[in-house]
Formats: structure tokens, sequence, C-alpha cells
């Protein structure tokens, strides 16, 4: 089978640690064939200028899901999660010092600097009974309903493209990626990539990063799966 279309992560997929991006990745997906989504867990005008800067299309997935955009310049479709984010969100402030990080452009979840206890803070919500679940990507932390991902984002993003999620290839690092890389037909997690993505990704990369991701793609053209 070939596949149609590839989706890909950018921070800790495409970028190094410090969210540098890695011109060997870049490359390689230029050099592709078929359309490249980009799929974040970052606000969206993040999504659109990476996207413009690395010469893919402007279909993108933002904010984990909670965004999809048809293309540049277009009026996005989003969610209406953010009403439980910010009730979880004050119920945690009684209990810990929350600091808000992009709260003026986030419009479908919340995200905090990593300075709390984390599973705490999912046990408390958990105990509350919210919809909603907190995501640790490395970069920070993320309050997203439980409804929406990066998988649900995929879905939305085909229907818009005329073809089925089994079309793609996804390509992650984190467990905001665990979605998106169930959906797909076929998936690929980089050498930094969380466990959970290595024990259900169809290829890992040996290298780590960007480097990671231009070996999956050296692997999917290699067994001429794109």
């Amino acid at each position: 089978m070939k596949f149609k279309a590839i989706a890909v992560d950018i921070d800790g997929t495409i970028t190094s640690m410090d969210r540098r991006l890695d011109m060997v990745a870049i490359e390689s997906l230029r050099s592709l064939n078929v359309p490249v989504v980009l799929s974040t867990g970052n606000i969206l005008c993040y999504a659109h200028a990476a996207a413009r800067l690395i010469g893919v299309g402007g279909i993108v997935i933002a904010e984990n899901g909670g965004i999809v955009s048809p293309g540049f310049d277009t009026v996005p479709i989003m969610s209406e999660s953010v009403k439980e984010c910010q009730r979880a969100f004050d119920l945690l402030s009684e209990k810990f010092e929350l600091i808000k990080l992009d709260s003026e452009h986030r419009k479908t979840e919340i995200v905090l600097r990593r300075n709390f206890d984390v599973e705490l803070a999912k046990q408390i919500l958990y105990d509350y009974g919210f919809n909603v679940e907190i995501i640790d990507t490395h970069f920070a932390i993320h309050i997203k309903s439980r409804e929406v991902s990066k998988g649900t984002g995929l879905i939305k993003v085909a229907e818009l493209m005329g073809i089925e999620p089994k079309d793609f290839v996804a390509i992650g690092d984190s467990v905001n990626d665990i979605e998106m890389l169930e959906v797909a037909g076929f998936s690929i997690a980089v050498g930094n990539a969380d466990m959970e993505l290595k024990q259900l990704a169809d290829f890992t990369a040996s290298s780590s990063y960007g480097a990671g991701t231009a070996e999956g793609i050296s692997y999917l053209q290699e067994h001429r799966l794109i």
C-alpha cells in the first residue's frame, strides 16, 4: 500500500529539544510528493508560521486537535471545550500555584508551566469527575478535553482532504501523539519518543528528534510506502 499524506508533530519531532528546526528533517519533508500536515499542541498561528517557513500546505492541526485549519487565510474549525478546561484550572488553582502559557492565544485548551505535581493534579480532576485530561508533552502541561485529540483532528483533516485517516503516515514523539498514530495507516516514533509511542509505532527510528523523522521518511521511501 502507498500512503497519500503525512501528518507530523513539530516540537521534538522535526525540532531539537531546544525547539530549533532540524533542517535535515525539513529537507526530507520538502522532498515528499504527498501532502504534509503539521500537527501540534501549540497554537494556530505557530502552526501556520511553521507551515509557511517549512513550505508545506496550510492544512494544520493545532492545540492537540482542538483546532483544525482548512488552509492559510481560512476560518478554522474549533472545539468548544475550553470552558470545562477553565473550570478544571480554577479547581487546580486552589491546590497549586499555576502559571498559564499563551493564554491570550489559546482557544480550546489551557497550557501551564511544568512546575507542579502533575500526577496529583490528574487524581484531583478524576475524583471530581472532569471530562478533561492532563498531558505532559515535555515542553508544557496541557489541560484538554478527553473528546479532542490529534486523532480527532486527523480524522477531520482526512475528511477535508477527501481521503481516509488510514491513508496517512503519522510521525510523533509524545503522549499527545498517541491517538494520531492510532488512527493513521502507518505510524512512526522518533528515537526520543515516549515509550507508549514506541510500543504502538509500526516503525521506531534509532535517531532522535528531527534526525529520527528523516530516518522514518527514508524508511518509507526505501520500502515504497509513499
